[in-house]
């Protein structure tokens, strides 16, 4: 009976988990598709004005989305996946000397 109850409770806590990485690939997806479009219409407006291509790209309003929502875009990754991707979580250290221990195994072999 306490097996089944935690097996439920790591089953609802797994598929919150899905939905929450999902729900932030979507944002991401979303955020690069609306940006890439923004950026276009503004480029394209500047181009009609009178700027040259090159001229657009010095244009703060081309990347203004980009970062504004950009800041967004990390708290909501920071949100999903936390500090421990990052890099520094508690076994960070174990795991680079790992690395660079395979690192400088497979360079000795060849």
């Amino acid at each position: 009976m306490q097996q089944d109850f935690r097996n439920e409770q790591n089953y609802i806590r797994a598929k919150k988990r899905v939905k929450d990485i999902k729900g932030f690939y979507v944002h991401l997806s979303v955020y690069i598709i609306v940006n890439i479009f923004i950026s276009g219409v503004i480029i394209f407006g500047l181009i009609k004005s009178g700027d040259s291509f090159s001229e657009t790209f010095s244009n703060f309003g081309v990347y203004s989305t980009w970062v504004f929502w950009g800041i967004g875009m990390f708290f909501h990754w920071l949100g999903v996946f936390g500090f421990k991707s990052i890099g520094f979580g508690r076994d960070w250290e174990e795991r680079k000397i790992k690395e660079m221990m395979e690192k400088e195994e497979q360079k000795n072999r060849f």
